[in-house]
């Protein structure tokens, strides 16, 4: 069901808010850390290990929910995604242990951004457009979650200096139910189809015959390897770069701003991705991604630590912060077809939140064990250069040219 130009374009943008709103909420969570240890004494692992569980669950998520949007369609999952976020995001105030931070926002937050998030859309926008407009589509919905994470992160904060952290947390649990009227718009009015002509693997049956013979190619094992590690560093980051500023001294704007820099850069980045996929193999773009990373770990550990070192690592960064994604569901795509690619793409994210939960949730192990990050950025800096040479090797044909998203 390929759809005109026109609704292909509609089509897409909406994904591109809803994720904006989806993405924003969840990316903004580390900002909220160092109040919440404050006003709890919980303890920064202890917070850590909440926001590690949700990195997982917001991967374990994704198989889940594609597989359901693949089976229903996509608009009921997209509206209990945003109403379980919501519930989460507003229950965490009221959550003075450990056990229930990790019900909030580790398990109930989690899983509702994590429903209303890549798998599902990307999945719901490529059934309904042409094979050579999906790679932009891809990069156009991305280039939405970091938009919300560039706009949700000063916001976030300024609504913690203005209303409290609680405060805050409720606001945002309100605005993420602004989104609701765009599920409509990105789900299809029958549930999936199977797409003809785009699928090298043949048509499975069921979305678990699909991933049984996913999990049996070399190339698609590879494309996890790389994307855990890619989770590794996401998270890590995004999590603990809050903590990192104020170990340098250094105000918590800082790391607002940082965090929303990354999100604005990864907007350019993740629509060069997109536009890339048509001129480059996918592989080849990952590679470079995560090689870059590992040369700007470098430079940012001999650097010096001052605020304009914060915003240059964070728009370096961003370029291939989220930008992944566009090439990561490509090369999915091309391996398989799109008839069940929610399904397949939510596996990939689903490694991805693992690398994401250990990322988090050993970030405060290392601040809790050494009274920094050093070893951490170190391991994030050889994970980065590992993940460029595994997506080497990945099977993917030469790019033919043809007109994209118009």
């Amino acid at each position: 069901m390929n759809e005109n130009p026109r609704t292909a374009w509609i089509v897409t943008l909406a994904a591109a808010a809803f994720l904006m709103v989806t993405m924003g909420a969840r990316q903004s969570f580390g900002l909220f850390v160092s109040p919440v240890n404050t006003s709890t004494g919980l303890g920064i692992t202890a917070i850590s290990l909440a926001l590690g569980v949700s990195q997982l669950m917001w991967g374990v998520i994704q198989p889940v929910a594609g597989a359901m949007a693949d089976r229903y369609g996509p608009l009921r999952v997209l509206v209990a995604g945003l109403l379980v976020l919501a519930a989460g995001t507003a229950m965490t105030p009221f959550m003075t242990s450990t056990f229930g931070l990790v019900v909030s926002l580790g398990l109930l937050a989690a899983i509702g951004s994590g429903a209303g998030s890549f798998s599902v859309l990307i999945g719901a926008a490529a059934q309904r457009l042409p094979p050579e407009g999906r790679g932009k589509a891809a990069g156009i919905i991305n280039a939405g979650g970091s938009f919300g994470q560039f706009v949700f992160a000063p916001v976030s904060q300024g609504l913690i200096g203005l209303l409290g952290w609680m405060g805050a947390l409720w606001s945002l649990a309100a605005i993420t139910l602004a989104a609701l009227p765009l599920a409509r718009i990105v789900s299809p009015k029958a549930p999936a189809h199977s797409a003809t002509g785009d699928h090298p693997a043949g048509d499975h049956a069921t979305p678990w015959r699909a991933v049984r013979s996913a999990v049996g190619d070399r190339s698609y094992l590879l494309l996890h390897a790389g994307f855990f590690t890619c989770g590794f560093h996401v998270a890590f980051l995004v999590t603990h770069l809050p903590g990192e500023v104020d170990l340098c001294g250094l105000p918590a704007s800082v790391a607002s701003w940082s965090l929303a820099l990354i999100g604005l850069a990864n907007i350019a980045g993740s629509l060069l991705a997109g536009s890339s996929i048509s001129r480059f193999r996918s592989k080849h773009i990952l590679a470079v991604m995560y090689g870059s990373r590992a040369v700007l770990i470098a430079w940012y550990l001999v650097a010096p630590k001052t605020a304009w070192t914060f915003y240059v690592f964070a728009i370096g960064l961003g370029l291939t912060w989220l930008a992944t994604v566009p090439p990561t569901a490509s090369i999915v795509g091309k391996l398989f077809g799109v008839r069940y690619l929610a399904t397949l793409f939510g596996l990939t994210l689903l490694s991805h939140q693992v690398g994401g939960f250990l990322g988090a949730y050993l970030g405060g192990i290392a601040l809790a064990a050494s009274g920094n990050y050093q070893w951490m950025w170190y391991a994030d800096m050889a994970l980065a250069a590992a993940a460029a040479i595994v997506n080497l090797p990945i099977r993917e044909a030469r790019v033919a040219r043809a007109a994209v998203l118009t």
